[in-house]
């Protein structure tokens, strides 16, 4: 099992990057060709969601990116350490998940914002599932691979 990962601090500017370091690690993991524009599409708006609840709630520590090859999957976690964050959100939007916190009382989702992301996730993956808690939340989308590759 390979894993990549990124952290970044949470400016848009940075979301490109993580969105190419995401797609080109997908494709050596063994991701279809045809599906490498939906990985980059919910990676950069799970970032985008990250980095969106991050500057509206304060939160200064920097947004995590986990990449995983494992034997017939690839999965990307977007973690956020917002509280509660997208709680109320993700079962709007119909995504499933473990859900053990509710968003703190001045929690900010950026007036709906946060629904509507993950709605867009969950219409590019086919299997995500998005968990909050007391300290932040993790979007984790997951694609199979093609043939077993392996990462020098």
């Amino acid at each position: 099992m390979a894993t990549v990962e990124l952290r970044f601090s949470a400016q848009p500017e940075h979301v490109r990057t993580a969105r190419l370091v995401a797609a080109a690690v997908a494709r050596r993991a063994g991701v279809d060709e045809a599906v490498l524009d939906e990985v980059r599409l919910a990676v950069g708006e799970a970032c985008s969601r990250a980095v969106g609840l991050h500057r509206s709630n304060g939160v200064t520590s920097p947004v995590r990116v986990v990449l995983t090859e494992e034997e017939k999957t690839f999965s990307i976690e977007v973690g956020d350490e917002v509280p509660g964050a997208g709680v109320a959100a993700a079962d709007a939007a119909g995504v499933p998940g473990a859900r053990s916190a509710a968003p703190a009382e001045d929690f900010d989702d950026a007036e709906g914002e946060d629904e509507m992301g993950l709605a867009v996730i969950a219409g590019l993956v086919d299997d995500v599932e998005v968990s909050a808690g007391e300290r932040g939340g993790v979007i984790r989308m997951t694609w199979p691979t093609g043939i077993a590759t392996t990462l020098p």
